[in-house]
């Protein structure tokens, strides 16, 4: 089942590139941009996620907390987020395969991995926007911009 605009965001425990445990009700107080996307290394999750670095996390007001979601291997995302200098989390949804993914609506089945599916959720973790976008189509950061600055 899809989450949608107006309910409270699932609550998950996931571990970041260097295998600290980041919950989501921890972040409550701050505004959530949660972006899935399908798999470190490949060509369009390169593209939006260094949008994320170079566009978005620079110009973001403090409260604001990015938080880049796949199934991959915390020690994939690892090599990715060094190799590319994301300052923000990646998080692991690696094992039990896909589960959070699957909690938001935006886990591909038959692929195994998570679809492009962006949140943004409000200080109390009330879902206030959100976008699922096709494999191989691009999420626009402006559109990120917007939904923030309409919060």
């Amino acid at each position: 089942m899809a989450v949608e605009v107006g309910q409270i965001a699932p609550d998950f425990t996931l571990k970041d590139q260097h295998g600290a445990p980041v919950r989501l009700a921890d972040l409550r107080g701050r505004r959530v941009v949660l972006v899935f996307y399908p798999l470190s290394f490949s060509p369009v999750c390169h593209g939006e996620l260094a949008a994320l670095r170079d566009e978005l996390v620079p110009a973001a007001p403090e409260d604001v907390e990015v938080l880049a979601v796949s199934v991959d291997s915390m020690y994939s995302q690892r090599a990715w987020a060094d190799q590319e200098g994301f300052p923000f989390p990646l998080l692991s949804d690696f094992w039990p395969h896909g589960e959070v993914a699957r909690a938001y609506g935006v886990l591909d089945e038959e692929r195994g991995l998570a679809r492009r599916g962006t949140f943004i959720l409000d200080g109390e973790g009330v879902v206030r926007w959100k976008v699922v976008n096709p494999a191989g189509s691009a999420r626009d950061v402006g559109e990120y911009r917007k939904a923030l600055a309409d919060l």
